[in-house]
């Protein structure tokens, strides 16, 4: 069932995407060579903790911290721990926030120090990506028109989209329907209305869209060791042009 959000709802929503968007700052001011991956999810936590509202991650079916850390060809999921960052590495850092009953989500993917022209392209392609996927989610609209925009603009650049990880609806519930493939034919799905709270997020391989699940159960990577990037908003379908939640708003 797909859950239309009233304007009290979107504003405790906007306000749970606003910590995603400052722990969010946090760890990427903490992104550097050497740093571990298990102080860049103390940094999250911390950050959350200090806004009064929980981790939705940690514990979430079993996953044990608040931030989830993929590292290269790590596409999703990623576990902190020891592992250090190295110059060249990009790190796709996903955040969920439990904040007054609703939840926000995002992610970013942040390069470390210089990284090659490849990883660099791979991480514009896959927000620009996202963006252009997003302005697809306005009412009226098909729901995968948002995934045909995504899958058009990342196979022009000759890399492939993860097709076994799908956006979500979010509201009360960390995932909610209805899925949002980023990939899939336009005009089709279920019509999109003013008021629905979704999560797009793409995750693109430079590879092949070929996954495998490492055996602690949760890091997912490209099958072939190709580089992975993962970008994400929640957004707030409109009759105009779509809010997203998620972005940091500016203090003056």
């Amino acid at each position: 069932m797909i859950f239309l959000k009233s304007s009290h709802e979107i504003d405790l929503m906007r306000q749970a995407n606003q910590i995603v968007a400052d722990a969010l700052e946090k760890v990427l001011y903490a992104i550097k060579a050497g740093v571990s991956t298990e102080y860049l999810d103390r940094c999250c936590e911390e950050c959350i903790r200090e806004h009064g509202a929980e981790p939705a991650f940690k514990g979430y079916r079993g996953f044990p911290n608040a931030l989830c850390v993929s590292i290269n060809d790590e596409i999703v999921h990623g576990i902190p721990g020891s592992r250090k960052l190295m110059d060249g590495d990009i790190v796709s850092c996903d955040v969920g926030v439990l904040h007054r009953g609703y939840y926000g989500d995002a992610a970013m993917t942040f390069p470390v120090g210089e990284v090659s022209e490849d990883a660099d392209r791979l991480m514009k392609t896959t927000e620009e990506a996202l963006y252009l996927g997003i302005e697809q989610a306005v009412a009226g609209n098909r729901l995968y028109d948002i995934g045909h925009a995504v899958q058009t603009r990342v196979e022009k650049e000759g890399f492939s989209v993860v097709k076994v990880f799908v956006g979500h609806g979010i509201g009360r519930q960390l995932h909610e329907d209805p899925q949002i493939p980023n990939y899939g034919p336009a005009g089709r799905g279920i019509r999109l209305r003013d008021g629905m709270v979704l999560a797009i997020e793409p995750m693109v391989n430079t590879g092949s869209d070929e996954v495998e699940i490492l055996d602690d159960g949760w890091t997912a990577v490209t099958k072939d060791g190709s580089l992975s990037a993962h970008f994400e908003h929640s957004i707030v379908v409109r009759d105009g042009s779509p809010e997203i939640l998620s972005l940091k708003k500016k203090t003056h």
